[in-house]
């Protein structure tokens, strides 16, 4: 039902859930036995870690389904929708974190058996960064946002545990019970921060902002394999769709090719991007005709029909390839 990479995804969706289950265990254990605010706000970020885990296994689910005649473009938008769900969770679990530390500034409970806190809050943190950097790895090679910044969130999980470790030890030598609340406090905007980092990426997304590493990349791949007769290209766009993308874009060619000839430099390019961007591409490409202020730009030796002679070739950058005209020997 599945292709080879969503089968890969779908196995590393749930095998991140199950230790993410493990290590929340480990966490609200570590709460009980301490009751301290501060690992009450690691256990409770990592519980949302849980709720977020299976709702991203889901929609690891939904955006491997194929195309369909409601969703053209495919569901691979579900991963970003995921995001922003998780990016909600953790924004809500800061804010819960936060206000029980005030709380207990004005009713403070009693904290024990600090040391066997920190030893726990030390194995879930190695957890945290082992799945963390594993999601990251996953997600890069198989192009998930999704995973990717869930890999993110885990690693900023083990950078919070770090600090709170060197909190409880302070704590625990000295004794001063109200730094559990500041430590509590600090970790909470620390969360509230990673949320509202996952809600932008998420909205980002879903407003289809531009990925500029990813136009970047495929402006050097045609530069670098730009063939003679595509004299120009102008108006690119390109949308992602969970690990997919779509391209559109026009490509000025010489307007005496045949409509075979024309076919044949089209397709020449979908090959070429789908090649160096892994086949993920979906290419709506536009086919323009030359115009007298081309033949400045034009790279065809020897032709009939020129108007004007050859000055130089334009290398075609993020900043002239996006705007929706075609170039003169004026662009830069």
């Amino acid at each position: 039902m599945y292709s080879d990479n969503n089968n890969i995804k779908i196995r590393t969706m749930w095998v991140t859930l199950c230790f993410t289950l493990i290590i929340t265990g480990v966490k609200f254990v570590a709460y009980f036995i301490t009751n301290s605010n501060a690992v009450l706000s690691d256990a409770l970020e990592c519980l949302i870690n849980v709720i977020a885990g299976s709702f991203a296994l889901y929609s690891i689910l939904y955006a491997a389904k194929p195309k369909d005649e409601d969703h053209p473009y495919g569901h691979g938008k579900m991963e970003n929708v995921s995001a922003g769900f998780e990016g909600a969770l953790v924004f809500i679990a800061g804010i819960a974190t936060i206000s029980k530390a005030i709380y207990n500034f004005f009713n403070p409970e009693i904290i024990s058996n600090l040391d066997i806190g920190v030893y726990l809050t030390v194995f879930s943190g190695f957890g945290n960064y082992f799945i963390g950097t594993y999601l990251i790895k996953k997600g890069k090679q198989y192009h998930s946002s999704l995973m990717t910044a869930d890999g993110k969130h885990l690693l900023t999980d083990t950078f919070s545990s770090i600090a709170l470790v060197a909190g409880l030890i302070i704590i625990h030598f000295t004794h001063l019970i109200w730094l559990d609340n500041v430590l509590a406090i600090i970790l909470g905007l620390v969360i509230l921060r990673t949320g509202y980092h996952l809600i932008k990426e998420s909205v980002d997304s879903l407003l289809d902002e531009a990925d500029s590493e990813t136009i970047d990349k495929m402006i050097k791949i045609l530069n670098t394999n730009r063939k003679v007769k595509w004299i120009d290209m102008h108006n690119l766009r390109i949308l992602k769709y969970g690990s997919f993308l779509h391209l559109d874009c026009h490509v000025t060619l010489p307007w005496y090719d045949n409509l075979e000839e024309t076919h044949k430099e089209i397709h020449a390019i979908e090959n070429l991007i789908n090649k160096n961007m892994e086949g993920r591409v979906e290419s709506f490409i536009h086919s323009d005709p030359c115009v007298p202020d081309s033949c400045p730009i034009c790279l065809i030796e020897n032709c009939k029909v020129r108007q004007h002679p050859f000055i130089k070739k334009l290398e075609w950058t993020t900043a002239n390839l996006l705007p929706n005209h075609k170039h003169n020997i004026n662009d830069n």
